[in-house]
């Protein structure tokens, strides 16, 4: 399955003032998978290291005293062919579990920089060594998240699907529309994990993925036992398990006492820590004021969200049917699935990390907030075809932002907002299927239109 990240380490690959590149990201994305069918297709030879599994090169590594000229000697030995730099990508994975293997990235930059060497590591792991050895200013870093929707799309064989949705061919994908939402509820279900979507690929079989997810969320589990002492771990659990409860309550932010009667914030602080650094969660902040930069307005406030809409599901336990065919529980729980997406792409496709606004009342709240250049835009998020969006009027007439996005099942539309007759914002209705494109749009001059739409629509706000 083709990852879009491939892209960014082509350039790398190309880029003669390239750094060692460090693949950060949560386990099990497809780091590993990445890096070597990346090193399959553009190099004669991939030098694989894995250091959680191979004790005498964490030991080499460790009394080498960074001799970037015998590391190379031992390192064909482990390999057993000759690494040329040109011809040959070094992989050091699992990068976490040798501190040291971390620390010689700095030295492969300054005396083999001709050498194409790439690292992966979890984010925690990784995280852990800053400031003790870390190669500050000597890696290119990238990170990786699931597989997007446009991934999955061409995965399951939708290349036509996606070009619409790269040029932003809204005439076509209007004709399209009830494909690309019978596709979008899929992923709802699947999500982005590449194990899982392959197995999705491969059967067709709802029940074999859902397998997979739940050996994944277990293999979590699993990792805060082994790796968080005792009395965290408990919590790191506790935590862990509120998430989808939090995201299912209409009013999505997170409070303490939800995870267990009379917690507070300092009681989980180490807790949040560690899956934040693990890449398993996402905090949204709340800012209490639409102004910049974002960030100097948050208040303490925040939801959290999954690494993934498909582990999201799993863990709530809800059955494939319950998407497809709209019953009750999907009802309940949509919102929750639909903010889940769209947060998750915004990180994944456009480098956006995104606040959501409330009013001091609480009565309005904007699920997303982003700034783009010098501009604020809102994001209103709806999972059906629904779209009244009065927190968004009640934001546009407080703020009047230059452009606001609502984004829900239906189709696209450009439309003015207006007080006492004065234009004061300009309305982009997006499908949510072509969520990844909001940042390409909002960036643009012109938002794309058909060309026979010469003429907005008109909202007042009065």
């Amino acid at each position: 399955m083709k990852r879009e990240s491939e892209n960014a380490l082509l350039k790398w690959h190309q880029n003669p003032g390239r750094k060692p590149l460090l693949l950060l990201g949560a386990r099990q994305v497809g780091k590993t998978w990445l890096m070597r069918h990346f090193g399959e297709k553009h190099f004669k030879h991939v030098a694989y290291i894995r250091f959680d599994r191979n004790e005498r090169m964490r030991t080499i590594f460790e009394t080498s005293d960074y001799n970037i000229e015998e590391l190379l000697l031992h390192l064909q030995a482990e390999v057993r062919h000759k690494i040329t730099p040109g011809k040959t990508l070094l992989i050091l994975d699992e990068i976490q579990e040798c501190p040291a293997a971390l620390t010689s990235l700095k030295y492969f930059c300054e005396d083999l920089p001709e050498l194409h060497v790439m690292a992966a590591g979890s984010l925690l792991g990784v995280q852990q060594h800053y400031g003790t050895g870390f190669p500050v200013g000597k890696v290119n870093t990238m990170t990786l998240y699931p597989m997007s929707f446009r991934e999955f799309l061409n995965a399951n064989g939708y290349e036509t699907d996606t070009e619409m949705l790269d040029q932003c061919n809204w005439k076509s994908i209007q004709l399209f529309a009830n494909r690309f939402e019978h596709q979008l509820k899929i992923y709802y279900y699947v999500g982005g994990m590449p194990e899982a979507v392959k197995t999705y690929v491969d059967t067709q079989d709802f029940n074999a993925v859902r397998e997979v997810q739940n050996e994944i969320l277990s293999n979590y589990s699993n990792d805060f036992s082994k790796h968080v002492p005792k009395l965290l771990a408990a919590k790191v659990s506790l935590l862990w398990e509120s998430v989808p409860h939090q995201l299912a309550k209409e009013n999505k932010r997170f409070v303490y006492n939800d995870v267990q009667k009379n917690m507070r914030a300092r009681d989980l602080e180490d807790a949040m820590d560690w899956l934040l650094r693990a890449g398993l969660i996402y905090q949204v902040h709340r800012i209490n004021e639409a102004a910049l930069p974002i960030a100097a307005y948050r208040d303490g406030a925040f939801k959290l969200y999954f690494l993934d809409v498909g582990l999201l599901g799993a863990k709530s336990g809800l059955d494939i049917s319950v998407i497809l065919e709209k019953n009750a529980i999907f009802r309940e729980f949509k919102g929750a699935l639909t903010e889940q997406y769209v947060q998750q792409e915004m990180r994944a496709k456009c480098d956006i990390s995104p606040h959501y606004w409330q009013s001091d009342s609480s009565r309005s709240e904007i699920d997303f907030i982003f700034q783009n250049g010098m501009n604020i835009v809102p994001v209103e998020v709806k999972a059906e075809t629904n779209t009244k969006a009065k927190s968004l009027l009640n934001f546009c007439r407080r703020y009047t932002p230059k452009l606001a996005v609502r984004s829900s099942m239906n189709d696209y539309k450009l439309s003015e907002l207006s007080t006492e007759g004065v234009t004061t914002t300009t309305l982009l209705d997006i499908p949510l299927y072509s969520i990844s494109q909001i940042a390409k749009i909002c960036s643009s001059q012109q938002p794309p239109l058909y060309k026979r739409e010469n003429k907005r629509a008109t909202t007042s706000l009065s």
